[in-house]
């Protein structure tokens, strides 16, 4: 008879989705600045038994994907709080990197998972705007300021401190795996983890990427109980942005898509 005075059960769940970085003016993705304030607000939450992040993102920034995972760590440990992650279609690259912060992790049998590596593309156009008669000129202070200019022909010395700065940010990378991971890595099946190769949940969880499989839902009321209020904090396109988005310029629009697009499509979506 007095069920109705029983304090509520309270699961913050924060939703983050897209690719992660600056991915145009009016485009949803995955930053700090948007994220921080519905990171702290879920923390905040005193009647909360823990806090749920679900993540469908590709990757992007590796600095976004640190400040993330790091405010992520620092508001658990400030507020006590348990971090529950939960895969959707991809977690893979900074999105593998932010599901780190996660006490506990959980994908969907078919998710995407891993591509613990580092990534640069570009293209060469040296050739194409000699054929049609175009001079490049640049000028620089500090012979190295053009590195990698991609109308120039490229040069030994600045793919070598690319891969510098790249095998740097993969020790990075692979530290926040292990550190978060711990033993519950398989490092004894013939498979590279760290090679930037990437699997289905199924398999992630077989290497100890993961730690099970199920949804966000399903899992939280298993743990917690059919009763619990599941509370989504997620961050919101405003009004003004999407009028200014149908109204900005439609060539940036198309190469922003584009862009956004060629990220997702390393992982099969």
């Amino acid at each position: 008879m007095f069920s109705f005075f029983k304090k509520k059960k309270i699961i913050p769940h924060i939703k983050l989705s897209g690719v992660i970085g600056n991915v145009g003016k009016f485009r949803q993705g995955i930053d700090f600045a948007g994220q921080e304030e519905i990171i702290k607000k879920a923390f905040s939450l005193k009647k909360a038994l823990a806090v749920a992040i679900s993540i469908n993102s590709p990757g992007g920034s590796p600095v976004q994907s640190h400040l993330i995972h790091d405010f992520i760590k620092h508001q658990a440990k400030k507020n006590k709080k348990k971090v529950i992650v939960f895969m959707e279609d991809v977690a893979a690259s900074g999105g593998y990197l932010i599901a780190c912060a996660g006490d506990e992790i959980y994908s969907n049998q078919s998710s995407i998972v891993g591509s613990i590596g580092v990534i640069y593309s570009s293209f060469g156009f040296k050739n194409l705007i000699e054929k049609i008669g175009i001079q490049r000129r640049i000028y620089t202070a500090g012979k190295n300021k053009s590195t990698l200019d991609p109308f120039v022909e490229e040069k030994q010395e600045d793919i070598e401190r690319l891969k510098d700065i790249q095998l740097d940010l993969h020790r990075d990378f692979i530290n926040v795996v292990e550190k978060s991971r711990g033993n519950k890595l398989k490092k004894d099946t013939g498979i590279e983890l760290f090679s930037g190769e990437f699997w289905s949940g199924k398999k992630a969880k077989d290497l100890g990427l993961i730690d099970g499989i199920g949804s966000a839902d399903q899992i939280l009321r298993e743990k917690y109980g059919e009763e619990i209020i599941i509370k989504k904090f997620e961050k919101s396109k405003g009004w003004l942005a999407k009028k200014l988005s149908s109204s900005e310029n439609q060539a940036e629009q198309i190469i922003s898509i584009l862009e956004e697009r060629s990220i997702w499509q390393r992982y099969g979506f």
